[in-house]
């Protein structure tokens, strides 16, 4: 007796596996649009290339590339949770874009990192388009970028972002706190919000309140706007005012607050021996900054480290170049508030915040 031969198994392909080219495909399709209107003269070649091609040389004499890197913390489970994936792409350019302008860099290119287990055709093209804006508000060319589908590496629904920039200055306009002095005045620039730092805290203290995006908490008011769109507001960008600061003034330091706030981010950039004194009552504590120090009885130096508490940028300048950089900063509409000094050699601590 003959044993009969088992059928053959049906031929696998890469979408059985769960990865779906075409939906890939699709969204590269439908972001052309969006990325095209962050093109820059100096970007050769347009998009789809390799490798993204900037052209240096009709800009600089002698440029210094300044790099950066980021993401948006776990801001991003709260817009998830929320839907919102519109603005979450603005908060990844902006990341990065602030930190390489604290040098005095023009970001000139942006890429991106989109990762996720099944690609959603409309949450992808959602949250680069939320990079393209904030592309075109910083100015810099969104020049390429990957997007991931992964299948078993993310659950259903779940994705992740990262960014990276280059900018480029003048060597000889390196914003590197050589110039810094003691008694040079800090001027704080306003936030738009807590950022995107903190939101491990955050999410901690609205599970604390009860807070959940189905039972109608974040629709607190807090002065005009409900608590869902304080803790969502994008994070500002301030490339285009602060170069034009730049060029008009000396300004011997900058420092973006960010993860480790007022305690960690604005020494950075301050030399030893020098240190800083900060006077929070300087400036108004944000709504949504009361409500988090409240609802989660979170202590004033826990505040100061974990969030920017409304000071997202700081200028640094000699006394008497601060009221010509604060007359530009009312024109350029921003609020600010000179919030503290640089400081001699003292003994103990560099660095006093009250």
């Amino acid at each position: 007796m003959t044993q009969s031969t088992p059928p053959a198994a049906a031929g696998l392909t890469y979408r059985d596996a769960g990865v779906d080219i075409d939906a890939g495909n699709e969204v590269v399709e439908r972001i052309k649009p969006l990325v095209k209107r962050t093109l820059r003269p100096e970007v050769l070649g347009g998009v789809g290339l390799f490798g993204g091609l900037f052209d240096l040389s009709s800009r600089y004499r002698e440029p210094v590339l300044v790099s950066g890197t980021d993401g948006v913390g776990t801001k991003l489970i709260l817009a998830k949770q929320l839907n919102r994936h519109d603005t979450i792409g603005q908060d990844l350019v902006a990341m990065c874009v602030n930190d390489v302008l604290v040098q005095g860099a023009e970001p000139l290119f942006f890429l991106d990192y989109f990762a996720t287990g099944k690609l959603d055709v409309d949450t992808t093209v959602h949250v680069v388009g939320g990079i393209a804006r904030g592309c075109e508000i910083a100015g810099c060319a969104l020049i390429g970028g990957e997007t991931a589908e992964m299948p078993d590496m993310y659950p259903p629904g779940e994705y992740d972002l990262a960014g990276f920039t280059v900018g480029a200055v003048e060597k000889s306009k390196l914003v590197d706190s050589g110039k810094l002095r003691a008694g040079d005045v800090l001027i704080g620039i306003a936030s738009s919000g807590p950022h995107s730092n903190g939101y491990s805290l955050v999410r901690k203290i609205l599970a604390r309140a009860g807070i959940t995006p189905d039972n109608g908490g974040l629709d607190l008011d807090l002065g005009g706007v409900t608590l869902a769109d304080a803790l969502m507001e994008p994070t500002r960008i301030y490339v285009k005012p602060v170069l034009e600061l730049l060029a008009r003034h000396d300004i011997h330091a900058m420092a973006h607050v960010t993860g480790g706030a007022l305690v960690e981010k604005i020494i950075r950039v301050v030399p030893a021996p020098l240190g800083l004194d900060i006077d929070t009552s300087s400036w108004p504590l944000p709504a949504v900054f009361d409500w988090l120090q409240r609802e989660g009885n979170v202590a004033r130096e826990e505040m100061w480290r974990t969030f920017n508490c409304g000071i997202g940028y700081v200028l640094m300048a000699d006394p008497a170049d601060v009221a010509a950089i604060e007359a530009d900063l009312d024109r350029l509409q921003l609020a600010h508030w000179r919030i503290g000094q640089v400081t001699p050699p003292r003994d103990g601590e560099r660095l006093r915040i009250r």
